[in-house]
């Protein structure tokens, strides 16, 4: 049985991961950190686990672990990330401190300088439907951001045949608890519960992220244009993406596309419109593609935020890395409502 623990596992990534972990068949739960309630039952804080776990919370990791998931803050894991790694406990870190391979852009848009530079050059990025063979052989793995997951997984097929002219435009949305378990005058219930709001407009800093893997992916510079918005939903996200094609295709030829190119991924389901609720809960990400007038394509993807786009990926990823069947712990539905 591999041993995991969770560092920061008072908030909605550590509780979701630890709510996964807790049943997971070759993955066993056995440590869980956090500060400010060391000491107290990990089922008092998320009453959810109450029947599902007997840990109490330590204030750092004492305990001895084979694999680490830092659900800490930006700018946190990159301090926890060398020492665990030199105790040869494989990390899998879900802050954006091991996304972005340039140092420099790092410091751009996160706002303070990168503090290990090794461990920079040595992170693998997690999106385990693209990059599986390097997530197979790394000892630490950058978790993609939700918002690049849902956008990148829809976008992947196009980018990858070259097919398209110039920019993309992504229109994307999340439900509130992308923001995290503090809550904020953006998120307070009165300010965001009847109304979708645009927030840091051309400014946030997944849009160097999502501009990273499209390249990779298409192996050529990728102009993006990226505007989220905030749900007034707990969970969920979804994106609609633009993009304008340099030859025409029917939507037929560019479904045998995306077809061909997510067979065998069992976690991208292509529909013809996207759904968040049958992806809330799941590990799944859904898939849709449209034409319009002038070579133009839409395309569609909706995920759980705090699954797909956090902690299911991220236990995705540490199958991958532990050399099981990635689907191990992860395949149930969405609950579709």
């Amino acid at each position: 049985m591999i041993r995991a623990a969770v560092i920061g596992g008072s908030g909605y990534t550590g509780g979701e991961l630890a709510r996964i972990l807790c049943r997971h068949p070759q993955i066993e739960l056995a440590a869980m950190t956090s500060r400010q309630n060391a000491g107290t039952p990990v089922s008092k804080v998320l009453p959810a686990l109450r029947g599902f776990t007997d840990l109490s919370f330590e204030a750092q990791l004492q305990t001895d672990v084979d694999l680490a998931f830092l659900a800490t803050p930006h700018g946190a894991s990159m301090d926890l990330a060398p020492e665990l790694l030199s105790r040869g406990i494989k990390v899998v870190d879900l802050s954006g401190d091991y996304r972005l391979r340039d140092a420099a852009m790092y410091e751009k848009w996160y706002g303070h300088p990168h503090r290990d530079l090794d461990g920079l050059s040595r992170a693998v990025y997690g999106m385990a439907e693209l990059f599986r063979e390097d997530i197979a052989g790394a000892d630490l793995v950058a978790n993609p951001g939700c918002y690049p997951t849902c956008s990148v997984l829809s976008l992947a097929p196009l980018m990858a045949s070259g097919l398209v002219d110039g920019k993309v435009i992504i229109d994307a949305k999340s439900g509130t608890s992308g923001a995290g378990i503090e809550p904020t005058r953006a998120t307070h219930h009165s300010t965001c519960g009847a109304s979708i709001t645009p927030y840091k407009v051309v400014g946030h800093r997944h849009t160097p992220e999502i501009r990273m893997a499209l390249e990779t992916v298409s192996g050529t510079d990728v102009g993006v244009v990226f505007t989220p918005h905030l749900l007034p939903i707990v969970r969920g996200m979804l994106t609609t993406s633009y993009v304008v094609l340099k030859k025409d295709k029917n939507k037929d030829e560019l479904q045998a596309l995306y077809d061909e190119y997510y067979a065998g991924r069992r976690f991208v389901r292509l529909t013809p419109v996207p759904s968040i609720p049958s992806t809330v809960g799941s590990n799944f990400a859904e898939v849709g593609i449209e034409t319009a007038d002038m070579g133009t394509v839409v395309v569609m993807g909706a995920l759980d935020n705090l699954v797909k786009g956090a902690a299911g990926q991220a236990i995705q990823n540490a199958n991958i890395v532990f050399k099981l069947d990635e689907t191990v712990g992860l395949d149930f539905p969405g609950l579709g409502v």
